[in-house]
């Protein structure tokens, strides 16, 4: 499903993305980069997560930066110069010619929230770039190869202030106690239990959720999305497909062996 399916309200729907964290688990590669612009297939994880947004008409993107913000923003106002062919001509007044470039549709706004803000206060220091529209809101760490129009429709369709994507990859994250109507009854940020469904982002949002955020020391996974378990404000879109994180090398390594062998269940877009 691409943008045609969209109306023309939903086309301009933003997308958050969390990129401000330190990536400590994999500090491999990230105490050169934050975690998002690591790598894998030759393009950065948050590129994935975009082409992704993209592919279903969501093309109006804000990132939240914090860790090494310079890198993302380098990269996207490089990115042309990235994706196209060029000729230098250094005798010729340093004539420059572009082949063959190739844009994305996208409309790119990189925002600074700060080196120590946690998740919830970074995305309330967008507020003002989300406005008082529906969003949708991603980890920038994490491929999934779920229909992203789906779960807008879903959230349309239930009328919470929250929808967010359920998944079960097992223990190291926290679980989610979900009951009748697939409404999450309670929110529990990492414990051990095997097999529980967890937070796998892809989130939307209603924007009076930004009132129960109040400073940069808020953390999103917490009393935000507590809260809005509690007062029936919180409805889990459960999904079974394909879903990755990219906390650690052993992680990484996964995900670039799964693009060479052609087998990358995220990748749907066909460029060029």
């Amino acid at each position: 499903m691409t943008a045609c399916c969209l109306d023309k309200e939903e086309k301009h729907v933003k997308v958050v993305i969390l990129a401000g964290g330190f990536g400590t688990r994999i500090s491999e590669e990230s105490y050169m980069k934050p975690k998002p612009m690591i790598e894998i297939g030759g393009q950065p994880i948050i590129w994935h997560i975009m082409k992704s947004y993209s592919h279903y008409g969501f093309n109006e993107f804000v990132i939240c930066c914090g860790y090494k913000a310079n890198v993302i923003k380098e990269y996207f106002a490089n990115y042309y110069l990235y994706h196209s062919d060029m000729t230098f001509e250094f005798k010729d007044s340093n004539k420059v010619t572009v082949h063959n470039n190739f844009a994305e549709p996208w409309k790119v706004t990189v925002v600074d929230t700060g080196l120590h803000t946690m998740t919830g206060g970074r995305l309330k220091r967008v507020e003002d770039y989300i406005g008082d529209e529906t969003f949708m809101l991603t980890y920038g760490d994490g491929v999934s190869d779920i229909n992203l129009r789906k779960l807008y429709d879903f959230h349309r369709q239930h009328k919470k202030m929250v929808t967010l994507t359920a998944i079960q990859p097992g223990s190291r994250f926290g679980t989610l106690e979900i009951g009748n109507m697939d409404l999450v009854e309670r929110f529990a940020e990492k414990k051990t239990d095997d097999g529980g469904w967890i937070n796998g982002g892809f989130m939307v949002i209603e924007p009076e959720f930004l009132k129960h955020i109040a400073d940069d020391s808020v953390v999103l996974e917490r009393e935000p999305l507590e809260y809005a378990a509690e007062t029936d404000n919180l409805v889990a879109y459960k999904y079974n497909g394909f879903w990755q994180c990219m906390d650690t090398l052993r992680d990484k390594q996964y995900l670039e062996k799964l693009i060479e062998e052609g087998n990358a269940p995220w990748v749907m877009w066909n460029d060029r």
